[in-house]
């Protein structure tokens, strides 16, 4: 693909950043659109949340990237930062707790406001995996189906080249969007605030976990070599814990008209 969009005075523009840019850009408007329609979140707020969750998602992310191989990334720690992208599930789990101080600091609805950022999730994510594909990150096993996409820039991750290989980033970025529409389907039929967030969770886990399997990237590491890996550890661990959650934020947090968010 193109790892490389174009270069300017000889600064590269790398094709992951921008589609994250582009997914940063949809996610932040959606979110103070929707924030503000339903909770009377202001600009500044959905800004400055935004900008601590890019913050708590760069960090989480590089460093579940240096735990895949730490003594690569310890050897050249510039690597980290030239075009090697991030580990969603690293971002996930640095964000989630930002966003629950974030809430209590600026005392917004939690429950109602996660609802908000389930749905720019999947905008930022959906894009940053087309990113990936284009980057030749996060790639497939080879393959012979009709799925199969050869890549052969040079400075792209994907290997080994000029084989057909599976499209995983595809894979996933038609997922999340499926889960995107859904839950705008699911927003007007809410039963309890928090269920869109924990519906995305939930269904994310599933999808990540399946496409684990066609993952071509090894050096992402396994809990069981080739059988289970680091990522599909982690999306069975909130599996287990959102369906505990679910049951008792359906309980409490049921949608009411005549009731204020929570």
């Amino acid at each position: 693909m193109y790892p490389v969009l174009f270069e300017i005075g000889g600064i590269a523009v790398y094709s992951y950043g921008f589609m994250i840019a582009i997914g940063a850009i949809a996610g932040v408007s959606y979110m103070a659109i929707q924030g503000k329609r339903e909770l009377g979140l202001t600009f500044d707020q959905a800004n400055s949340l935004f900008l601590y969750i890019f913050i708590a998602a760069l960090v989480g992310g590089k460093v579940f990237l240096l735990f895949e191989d730490p003594s690569y990334y310890m050897a050249s720690p510039a690597k980290l930062f030239k075009g090697s992208g991030f580990v969603f599930y690293g971002s996930f789990l640095f964000a989630v707790p930002t966003m629950f101080w974030f809430f209590k600091r600026n005392k917004l609805p939690t429950y109602a406001m996660l609802d908000i950022m389930a749905v720019t999730t999947c905008l930022v994510h959906m894009f940053g995996r087309l990113g990936c594909f284009m980057a030749g990150c996060c790639y497939g096993h080879p393959t012979e189906s009709i799925f199969g996409v050869i890549f052969t820039d040079p400075a792209c991750h994907a290997k080994p080249k000029g084989v057909p290989l599976h499209p995983t980033q595809l894979y996933e970025a038609f997922f999340i969007f499926g889960v995107f529409l859904l839950l705008l389907v699911l927003r007007k039929k809410r039963k309890f605030y928090g269920q869109l967030f924990l519906t995305y969770l939930l269904l994310y886990a599933i999808g990540r976990y399946a496409i684990e399997f066609f993952r071509g990237d090894l050096e992402r590491g396994f809990i069981i070599k080739d059988w289970v890996s680091h990522s599909q550890l982690i999306a069975l661990s909130i599996f287990a814990v959102v369906l505990f959650v679910y049951r008792r934020w359906s309980k409490r947090n049921q949608v009411a008209l005549h009731k204020k968010p929570i």
